[in-house]
């Protein structure tokens, strides 16, 4: 069954890159590849993507191999971008969420969609109903300011919490009216 989930790091004070769009409080952690909630085993299960902008704009500009994702993509932009340079299946688009996430399911043939970065658009989900899952690695550090973890009233049940190295990962599901 396909979920949606917002999988990301934050710092302790709630944000996922500086005012800058850097991430450098982030790139010099330790965490264990193969330890809880670690990327590859995620990664492993996911079916398609979403991000916004910035991200891609990030992922552009900082990926040292080219782009990554073997997995279909979905870039929600108003600003022009070029396509990754090795042909990848990115999808630019300024649809509504509700349509692009039937396709992004679609697509996905079972696996989750991945909400790779952006909590505004993390939150645009949520405010459809279409978030379903957030995994947050906490790391030791604050920035003060920045791009917030999700800009949004949601609420959340936590289902599961470990510790990988320098981080405190937690796993939620959104909790429903009526839940």
């Amino acid at each position: 069954m396909t979920r949606t989930v917002y999988y990301t790091a934050t710092t302790l004070d709630g944000f996922i890159a500086t005012p800058e769009h850097s991430l450098d409080w982030l790139l010099t952690r330790d965490i264990d590849n193969t330890g809880p909630m670690n990327y590859d085993e995620f990664i492993a299960k996911v079916g398609a993507i979403a991000m916004g902008a910035s991200t891609y704009a990030w992922i552009l500009e900082h990926a040292p191999g080219g782009w990554e994702y073997a997995m279909p993509a979905w870039v929600f932009t108003h600003r022009e971008f070029p396509p990754p340079a090795d042909g990848a299946d990115v999808r630019f688009t300024t649809d509504d969420i509700e349509s692009v996430h039937a396709a992004m399911v679609a697509a996905a043939a079972g696996k989750d969609v991945w909400i790779v970065g952006g909590g505004d658009l993390a939150g645009q989900f949520a405010d459809h109903g279409l978030l379903e899952e957030m995994i947050v690695s906490y790391a030791p550090v604050t920035i003060g300011a920045g791009a917030p973890l999700l800009p949004r009233h949601v609420e959340f049940r936590l289902e599961e919490l470990a510790q990988n190295r320098e981080f405190a990962c937690a796993r939620y599901v959104v909790v429903r009216d009526g839940e």
